[in-house]
C-alpha cells in the first residue's frame, strides 16, 4: 500500500483522512495544515501520493501542486467541494500537474467523508501508481510547469486546408474516452484541432456531474470546436463537440445526416463508473455514418476497451495514447491489447494522427 502525505487545513479532515486511510492499509507519513508545509513535508518525507485540499490559507492547494510538479514531482490527489467555484479550482489543480480529485464534505464538523472511505482509499492507491515525473511533463502529459497553470493555454493549432468541411457528404466522428489522467491530456488534443475540418465530437470523461460543466466551459476556451456539456437530446453538429455529463451514460440514438442526436441515460453504471466510454462507443459504431475515429487516453481500469473493438469492427480508426506517458496506462493499455488500435502516439502527436485518419479515408 501507499505511504501517504495529507494536506489540509482542518484539523478534524486531517485525523478523518488519516483514520480511513490507515484503515484501508495506507501509511500517513506525514500531515500539514497548508500548502507551503505541505510541500516542505514531501520534501522531507518523500510519500507516494499526497492528499491536497484545494483552498487553505497562505499557499493554497494549487500554488503547492504547481511547485510540486516543478521541483518535487508526486502523484497528487485533490480533495474538493463540489461547488461552482470548487470545480473551477479543482480543474486548474489538475492543469498544475495534479492527478485526479474526489469529494470532499462541506462543513468542518462533519462524519460524512466516511460515507466515500471505501472510495478514497481506492483513489490513493490509483493515484500513487501514476507517473508524474519531469519526461511526462516534456512529452504532453499531466504534470506542467507551475506558470503553465493558470490561465490555460491553447495547444499549436493544426491546419488542414484539404480536410474542408464541405467536403463531406456525412460529416466525420470523434470519439475521445479518458479517466484518471485525463482532462489535461484532452485538451492538448482538442486545442490542437483546427475548426474547419466538420468533425463532430464526443468526450467521455469520468467525472462527476458538478464537473462536466465546468471542464466543457473550459475546453470552449481552448478549442477551435465549439465545446458544451451534452443535454439530452442534443444535436451535435459539424465542428462541434460535446462533454458526456457527469452521472449519465451518453449513447448515440442515430445519425440524421448533418447532426449526431444523442440521449442521456440513466442506467447502471459500466465498469463501475457512468458515464461509461464503452457504452457511448458502441452505440457509436451501431448508429453513426461516415467516418469514426476514437482515441483512448488516460485512465484507470479497461472502459473504452470494448467500445474501440467496435469502431474497429465499424470501419473507424482506433488510436491510443501511448502508455508510458499517461498518469495512469491502464486504458490505453487494455485497448491496445484487443488488436483494434491503429496507432500508439503521446497526446501532443494524435491530433496529426486523427487528420491523417480522416485525410486517409477521402482516398
Amino acid at each position: 500500500m501507499a505511504e501517504v502525505a495529507v494536506v489540509d487545513d482542518s484539523q478534524f479532515m486531517r485525523v478523518q483522512i488519516r483514520e480511513i486511510l490507515e484503515e484501508g492499509g495506507h501509511t500517513v507519513v506525514a500531515e500539514a495544515e497548508n500548502g507551503k508545509t505541505g510541500v516542505a513535508a514531501v520534501r522531507e518525507h518523500r510519500p507516494d501520493v499526497v492528499t491536497m485540499d484545494v483552498k487553505m490559507p497562505g499557499m493554497d492547494g494549487i500554488e503547492a501542486v504547481s511547485e510540486l510538479m516543478s521541483t518535487d514531482p508526486t502523484p497528487v490527489l485533490m480533495l474538493s467541494r463540489y461547488t461552482e467555484e470548487g470545480a473551477d479550482t479543482t480543474l486548474d489543480a489538475l492543469d498544475a500537474g495534479a492527478v485526479d480529485f474526489m469529494r470532499k464534505p462541506d462543513g468542518e464538523v462533519t462524519a460524512s467523508l466516511v460515507e466515500y472511505a471505501d472510495d478514497l482509499v481506492e483513489l490513493v492507491s490509483v493515484v500513487a501508481r501514476a507517473d508524474v515525473g519531469p519526461t511526462q511533463a516534456e512529452s504532453g502529459g499531466a504534470s506542467v510547469p507551475a506558470e503553465a497553470a493558470a490561465p490555460v493555454t491553447t495547444p499549436e493549432r493544426l491546419s488542414a486546408p484539404d480536410l474542408a468541411a464541405a467536403e463531406w457528404k456525412t460529416p466525420p466522428t470523434l470519439f475521445v474516452a479518458a479517466s484518471t489522467g485525463g482532462p489535461s491530456e484532452i485538451q492538448t488534443v482538442l486545442g490542437a484541432l483546427p475548426g474547419t475540418v466538420g468533425l463532430r465530437t464526443i468526450i467521455v470523461q469520468h467525472m462527476p456531474e458538478q464537473f462536466t460543466d465546468r471542464f466543457a466551459a473550459r475546453l470552449d476556451k481552448i478549442a477551435a470546436l465549439d465545446v458544451r456539456e451534452a443535454t439530452d437530446g442534443d444535436r451535435v453538429g459539424p465542428n462541434e463537440a460535446v462533454v458526456a455529463r457527469g452521472g449519465h451514460h451518453l449513447e448515440l440514438d442515430r445519425d440524421l445526416g448533418d447532426r449526431l442526436l444523442v440521449s442521456l441515460t440513466d442506467d447502471p453504471p459500466v465498469h463501475s463508473v457512468r458515464p461509461a466510454a464503452d457504452v457511448t462507443l458502441e452505440s457509436g459504431a451501431n448508429a453513426v455514418d461516415g467516418r469514426l475515429v476514437g482515441v483512448v487516453l488516460s485512465g484507470m481500469g479497461r472502459d473504452g476497451a470494448a467500445g474501440a473493438e467496435r469502431i474497429a469492427d465499424a470501419g473507424g480508426t482506433v488510436l491510443a495514447q501511448k502508455p508510458e506517458t499517461a498518469s495512469i496506462g491502464s486504458m490505453p493499455e487494455h485497448a491496445i491489447e484487443t488488436g483494434a488500435v491503429d496507432g500508439v502516439h503521446p497526446p501532443e502527436k494524435l491530433p496529426e494522427a486523427i487528420l491523417d485518419a480522416l485525410d486517409s479515408a477521402r482516398l
